[in-house]
Parts: C-alpha cells; structure tokens; sequence
C-alpha cells in the first residue's frame, strides 16, 4: 500500500488519512490531523516546520520514507503526542524543547504575547513580571524573549519541569529570566509583580480519569485540579494580591472551569479574553478586584481545604 507514496505530500496526505482513520485525539499543539502528519513528516525528513509548499513534490527516497512511517506507527500504536515524538514544540512563535517532564506547550495565552499583552497592560510600565506553574518554561521565556527589559520569574513545583525550562532558557538565551522552584506563591514571599500570568492545572478529577491516551503521557500535576477544576485557581486568587503592584494585573487560564469559577464568584470583575477563535477561559483581574473579594475567595479555599483534611481522615 505504502509502495505508491513517493512524495512529501503523499506521505503528509496519507499520515492524516491513518490518523483520522485510527481515532487519534489531537489538541497538544496542533488540533488536526493534517497538521500532525505534516508536523512528524517534516522533523523525520530533517526539514523546516515552515517549508515552502513548493517544496511538497519533492520525492523521497526509501529510507526518508521508512523513517516517516515509523513514526506514523508510534503515533497511531502507543498514541503518544506527536511533540513528543518529534520533541519539539512551537509556541508564540518559538520553538521550545518537548518532553514528558512537563506538558506540551499550547496555551492561547501564546496569542496574548505576541500581542504584547494588549490591550489589557494600556500604558503601564511593566518591570516585573512572573509565569506562575511554569512547566516547561514556555510562557515565561516567550514574555522574557519579546520584552527584554522584562525582569521574569518562571515558578514551578516539579523539579523535572524546571530541569526542562533551564534547557529551553539556555536553547533561546531568555537571559532576563530567573526560574525558581516554589508550590504557587509559598516560595515568593517579598517578591512583587507588575504583571502575574499563570496556566495552572484546571482540569476536573473526573475530566482527567476520562482522558484519552494522549494525556497519560503528560505529567498529571500539570492536570488535575480537584472536582470543579479550581483548587490551584482559587489559591492563585485568594495570593495574588500579596505579589501585585498596586495597579498590577493577574491573567489566568482556567479552560473549561470558567463556568465553575463564575459561578463560585459571580460578584468578582473578571475580564473574559476574546481570541481569534473566541472566548478560551482565559481572565484578566485587577489586584484593586482581588483585594475588594479577598475575603470570599478566602472562605472558599478555606472550606474546600477543610472537606479535603476531612475526606483524607485526618480531622
């Protein structure tokens, strides 16, 4: 069957045809299959993510073509993710090293970036600025690369994460990043930020038991954030205050538990970001916001603590 591809295209064509066929999951990345055939195709091929198309005629040789399908076969047999098959993954524009120490960087905050952050920053001057659960470090070298007069902290919790941020800082010279190990804000104490951004892990208990093969690749601690999605996030509310600036911004990811969190804290201005594509879980807080709610976000990581020493039979 595979006798008759011969080309480059035909290779990326026929990839996608297996992927769809075999019922990948897709979404570490890129969303589709297309772009994952072309993205495995390419890195076995030793070519350029952004090759020409003019290039897709190009005929390859036996070997080329065997190096294709193998990884064509990994991807579909052990559905590992295929940034980690090629150990290389984009974001805002740059190319970030790839492992299962952390995971696959695809944050739409990368759009936020790229565009400078507006028009949410408006004319304040940022001099400081932190990348809360950092992984693998994508978030805080992307703002360290496209502000240089930025001074960025990168915070994690897993040393294997940090590890791989270090060889992504070294790899794009972020040299006005600074990466520290921390669990949240508990290591920062002293520390303040003109601007707090953070993708923590927000994915429900009974969303992350549920999915697919993909994921298990990734390190659960980059996932699971209790029943509604929001343990890291609501601490991340009820601390960010102690780190702002007097008129500093927190943005925060939180996917899908957007509809939770409003409805937890339906009082709360939180600021619902519009992409390209619409409306991802992404907000933006005021610390001046924080600080008036405080005192609810307060109580509600307080109770959500107590029923967790409770059901661990400790109280």
């Amino acid at each position: 069957m595979t006798d008759e591809l011969q080309t480059i295209i035909d290779l990326i064509r026929y990839g996608a045809s297996r992927f769809n066929a075999a019922g990948l999951t897709f979404g570490h990345s890129y969303d589709n299959a297309l772009d994952e055939a072309t993205q495995l195709t390419l890195h076995a091929l030793h070519l350029p993510h952004d090759l020409s198309p003019v290039y897709g005629q190009s005929r390859v040789t036996l070997a080329e073509k065997e190096d294709v399908l193998t990884l064509f076969v990994r991807r579909i047999e052990e559905r590992i993710p295929a940034a980690y098959l090629c150990g290389e993954a984009w974001f805002a524009g740059l190319s970030f090293k790839s492992d299962q120490r952390a995971l696959v960087p695809r944050s739409p905050i990368a759009e936020l970036i790229e565009a400078g952050f507006e028009p949410w920053l408006g004319d304040r001057e940022v001099r400081r600025a932190l990348d809360l659960c950092t992984g693998s470090g994508c978030i805080a070298i992307a703002m360290a690369h496209y502000n240089p007069e930025w001074h960025v902290d990168g915070v994690d919790l897993s040393d294997d994460a940090l590890a791989l941020a270090r060889e992504n800082q070294a790899r794009l010279h972020a040299d006005n990043l600074r990466l520290l190990k921390s669990d949240l804000f508990h290591g920062l104490q002293g520390e303040h930020y003109d601007l707090i951004v953070t993708n923590p892990p927000y994915v429900t208990n009974a969303e992350t038991d549920a999915l697919p093969k993909e994921y298990s690749y990734e390190p659960e601690l980059g996932l699971r954030a209790g029943d509604d999605g929001l343990d890291l996030a609501l601490k991340i509310l009820r601390d960010a205050p102690l780190h702002l600036t007097d008129d500093g911004l927190l943005i925060c990811e939180v996917g899908e538990a957007e509809r939770a969190l409003t409805k937890l804290l339906p009082e709360l201005p939180l600021a619902w970001v519009e992409f390209k594509v619409g409306q991802m879980g992404i907000f933006v807080a005021e610390r001046h916001d924080l600080v008036t709610h405080n005192a609810r976000i307060r109580e509600l990581v307080d109770e959500r603590e107590a029923q967790a020493i409770k059901a661990a039979g400790l109280f």
